[in-house]
């Protein structure tokens, strides 16, 4: 079996070519353009060099588990049908980027441009490559976000940002149903694995989950091809830039979802609930698609309705279930491909030389450019299906399936009639593109007079109009082992008989083709009076837009609907929603007691001790304190609550958990530094005056009923612990972890190694979310200024002082002030102790209390020091703080550790250990786990301080009212 190694590559590297492209300058157009060109052309090689082996019916494979315990692994498959639209994606993106070189100003950011079409590319071939469902659906989802970044490329445009978030909001949804439709199938097979999903259609067809299944994947793949209804999202993408639209409908975006549909076939089609649904849609949109192109008025508008019409006829042949037609489908997959692609560049011709893609301004260019027009005219006829061009060789394939039999229904029988109907409305406007354009008076009111483009620009064109030609004119000599190579893929053993030679003598479909050519010259002939009004849009569906129905939907739940929620369960005061959720935990919790009884268990319970009873009446004080003091001073409240979480780190000591214990004494200490910070921020309380009763009684009245609350759910979690305490435990999988620390994870301290090692996937999970989040505080904040000092209450006043060793104004004369008092050295004498300290605890948290989190934290306390000591601009520009850096190379950090596994054959994160016997030291504990804590400390530091300095810079409010200002220090720290 040929090695599947290359597979890897192929998906890899339009990955790492988008982010090189991303730390590019922005001036560096022909670099980028380089970068992008290269990296395709090296895709497209690559596959090519696979050819040999999918060409003998070899499927190449490769593995690298992932989550094997969920039968989640990173798979990739090559076979024919794969093979073919990989070369698509490649082949096509190589001349995109060609063009693109030549079509993006040097005016815009264009190796950004090229950075989103890079991985645009990547996440299309993830697509194509995937070997498990799932894995599918991540890269599926991918090409939705990479599409929205490429349509709203110039999101300075409205209709380029209300295009893009129309595509991500149909297509995005569309991949949600498609998850939930391939969760089915991966639940009626036993695997989401594809190999094994091909190979099992009978049990999913005769599965009473099928018909869920069926519609949730249809879902996705229909809104995905711009599919009736949900074909609106497709021509406001037009906004983008030509060389986007040229690879989204060509070879891309939207041959994703017919792709599905052709991958899914042997599996989901045979049924009538396939034929109805799929036959059903794929016509809808091939008859309104052209319909309603005839009668577009923008260039790129005609070819994106023609677009969605031949999605639609694809969709419509893999709709009725023949092998045959599945072989139509693939191979006009192919043609329009090339002749769209072409089409697209050659409109972005004409708007980049004359300054518009108005049809109503534009007119007898073939006198200014006649290369570009006679490639155009070319590539138009094949979307026509004109003689000698490779459409017409699939358009014949077509009318042959629809002319022939497949279920008694009027659908059925009626399919010749729609399908001669809609070529002849794709031959009117065809010609609409011709003659419209290339012939006529010469335009006089062109912004730029129409010339030629650079040769460079116009070869990818001329390399497209020549493979329609080659295909059309000798098609057994150059399409045929492609295309037969992909149908085996598809239908394996079941694959029938065709032909595809240019004469089949006169038959049928020949007759309805004749039919179809003359009905679309006559057609254009009668409406060229309609036209030359220039009125916008079809007539009689005029009025029925997509668009429109799409922002009422968003409007009706985006504003009526949540305002509504928003008025029933919102509100400007966090205790009210508290109250709820507190409440209602008690209520589901004393439910249980309600159903089966309050029995006490049978274990003793613990000797008396006094001292941990006195322990903890400090800590209720403490509570009752913080939560009497909220009333009038909240900074002594905080202080309060530090006592109440000292109270409780010293129980974690007292019951044996020292890991949890330092950690609630780091976080402890940092949160309420931050606290500190965000405390002034803080709104007065609002007291309710009462309707009838005093204000006073009503508030005494509200405090009980909080204090109830807390009672309540205290009362409730003593039962909790009780009840946990007092029963016998079965068997549960912390005895796995204690027997297996040392064993498997080369770690005494379980809870370390159940961290790093048992659970690190959740780890790697979290402290992705950290970054996240840190970058998401620092990123609101930086909007944000405090209220005016008028506003602010009394209580915040009082600790105005407490936080300005925060100012980012301040002056080195005044940092060097506060060095010079006792605190201030204090504070700065203290940074290498206690960055000794996180570094023992880093050290030995495998095998004892600490770890990357806990001595993360203590780093992150000896910085808080310098900042409390110095403010934040001497600390940025003394210690050089970058956070966003230590994120990054954490998150790296631990990626890496967990990705060096798969060198060795190993899961991702799968760690190593070993004993080092090093000179003088002696034998000392070496694991992997090591680097991966090492990413751990490193996010949670960044996390910490970016948090940190987003706060601290909000101390001193904006020069300028209403307009937010970041500070050199806040842009140098970040």
């Amino acid at each position: 079996m040929p090695s599947g190694v290359p597979l890897l590559a192929i998906v890899a590297l339009p990955f790492i070519g988008s982010l090189v492209a991303a730390f590019l300058r922005q001036n560096a157009r022909n670099g980028a353009a380089f970068l992008a060109g290269f990296t395709a052309f090296c895709g497209a090689v690559v596959t090519a060099m696979q050819y040999p082996s999918v060409y003998l019916g070899h499927v190449l494979r490769v593995g690298i588990e992932w989550v094997p315990t969920l039968g989640l692994d990173l798979s990739l498959r090559m076979d024919g049908f794969t093979w073919l639209f990989a070369m698509l994606v490649t082949g096509i993106g190589f001349l995109v980027v060609l063009y693109a070189r030549y079509y993006m100003s040097p005016e815009d950011p264009v190796p950004r441009f090229f950075a989103f079409l890079l991985a645009f590319m990547g996440a299309m071939l993830g697509i194509v490559l995937s070997g498990n469902l799932v894995q599918l659906v991540f890269f599926w989802e991918l090409t939705s976000l990479f599409s929205f970044l490429l349509i709203g490329y110039w999101y300075h445009n409205a209709s380029a940002r209300d295009g893009a978030r129309m595509a991500l909001t149909v297509t995005a949804t569309g991949g949600l149903c498609l998850l939930l439709g391939v969760l089915l199938i991966g639940h009626i097979v036993g695997s989401y694995d594809l190999d094994e999903v091909l190979a099992s259609g009978n049990a999913i067809r005769s599965s009473s989950l099928y018909l869920p299944a069926l519609i949730l994947v249809l879902l996705g793949a229909l809104t995905k091809s711009a599919q009736f209804p949900f074909h609106f999202w497709l021509p406001h993408a037009m906004a983008a830039p030509t060389p986007v639209s040229a690879y989204l409908h060509s070879a891309t975006m939207v041959k994703a979802g017919v792709f599905l549909l052709t991958l899914l076939w042997p599996v989901l089609s045979g049924t009538e609930a396939w034929f109805y649904c799929v036959v059903s849609a794929g016509l809808c949109t091939l008859l309104l698609g052209a319909y309603a192109a005839i009668f577009q008025q923008d260039l790129k508008g005609l070819l994106a309705y023609s677009t969605i019409s031949h999605l639609g006829l694809i969709t419509l042949l893999l709709g009725l279930g023949s092998p045959l037609a599945a072989v139509a489908a693939i191979f006009h997959t192919m043609n329009h491909a090339t002749f769209k692609a072409s089409l697209f560049m050659a409109a972005g011709i004409i708007d980049h030389e004359s300054g518009t893609r108005d049809i109503r301004r534009l007119s007898g260019l073939f006198r200014f450019m006649p290369i570009t027009a006679t490639l155009a005219m070319v590539a138009a006829a094949a979307m026509a299906g004109v003689p000698l061009l490779n459409g017409f060789l699939s358009k014949e394939m077509f009318f042959a399936e629809a002319a022939a039999f497949h279920i008694d229904s009027l659908l059925d029988h009626s399919l010749p009639y729609f399908a001669m109907v809609a070529s002849a409305f794709s031959v009117a406007y065809s010609l609409r593109f011709i003659h419209g354009v290339f012939f006529g008076p010469p335009a006089t009111d062109l912004p730029r007079k129409p010339h030629e483009p650079p040769h460079w620009m116009r070869l990818p064109i001329e390399l497209l109009v020549l493979t329609c030609l080659l295909v059309g004119i000798v098609p057994a000599m150059t399409i045929k082992p492609f295309l037969s190579t992909a149908v085996r893929a598809v239908l394996g053993p079941d694959t029938p008989y065709y032909s595809l030679a240019i004469w089949h003598g006169f038959n049928e479909p020949l007759l309805m083709s004749v039919l179809a050519l003359s009905g679309g010259v006559i057609l254009y002939w009668l409406l060229q009076g309609y036209l030359a009004k220039g009125i916008e849009g079809p007539p009689l569906v005029r009025r029925l837009k997509g668009q429109r129905i799409f922002e009422r939907v968003l409007v009706t739940l985006s504003w009526q609907w949540a305002r509504s929620l928003e008025r029933l369960f919102g509100t400007q005061k966090l205790q009210p929603q508290l109250r709820l959720l507190v409440g209602f935990t008690v209520l589901a919790a004393l439910w249980p007691f309600y159903r089966q009884g309050l029995e006490a268990g049978s274990h003793a319970g613990a000797a008396f001790d006094p001292a941990f009873l006195l322990l903890w009446i400090v800590g209720g004080l403490c509570a009752i304190g913080a939560a009497y003091q909220a009333k009038y001073h909240r900074l002594a409240a905080m202080v309060l609550m530090g006592g109440a979480g000292l109270v409780t780190c010293i129980t974690f000591v007292w019951f044996s958990a020292p890991d949890l214990a330092i950690t609630q004494l780091l976080v402890e200490i940092v949160t309420t530094v931050l606290i500190l910070l965000g405390l002034r921020w803080l709104p007065k309380r609002i007291e309710v005056a009462g309707e009838g009763l005093s204000a006073g009684f009503q508030a005494r009245i509200r405090r009980a009923r909080d204090l109830a609350l807390a009672v309540a759910a205290g009362a409730g979690m003593m039962l909790v612990v009780y009840a946990m305490l007092t029963r016998p435990l079965p068997d549960t999988i912390s005895r796995y972890f204690v027997e297996n620390a040392y064993a498997e994870g080369g770690g005494r301290n379980v809870v370390n190694v159940i961290l790093v090692d048992f659970r690190g996937f959740d780890t790697f999970g979290e402290i992705v979310v950290l970054a996240v989040v840190a970058i998401t505080v620092f990123s609101l904040l930086r909007r944000f200024r405090p209220a005016p000092e008028s506003a602010a209450a009394p209580e915040q006043q009082q600790i105005q002082d407490a936080h300005d060793w925060a100012r980012p104004d301040r002056t080195v004369g005044d940092t060097l002030a506060d060095y010079l008092t006792i605190p201030g050295l204090i504070m700065q004498w203290l940074f290498p102790v206690i960055g000794v300290v996180a570094v023992y605890l880093f050290l030995r948290g495998h095998d004892l209390p600490g770890g990357g989190f806990a001595a993360g934290v203590t780093m992150s306390i000896a910085l808080i020091l310098q900042y409390m000591a110095g403010g934040t601009r001497w600390v940025e520009a003394r210690l050089k703080v970058r956070p966003i850096v230590w994120m990054g190379l954490g998150l790296l950090c631990a990626a890496f550790t967990g990705m060096g596994a798969w060198l060795f054959g190993y899961p991702f994160l799968t760690s190593y250990f070993q004993y080092l016997d090093l000179p003088v030291i002696g034998k000392v504990p070496a694991a992997t786990a090591l680097l991966f804590d090492l990413g751990v400390f490193s996010v949670v530091v960044g996390a910490t301080v970016l948090i940190l300095i987003a706060l601290a810079h909000q101390s001193i409010r904006t020069p300028r009212a209403g307009r937010p200002s970041i500070s050199a220090a806040t842009k140098e720290g970040a």
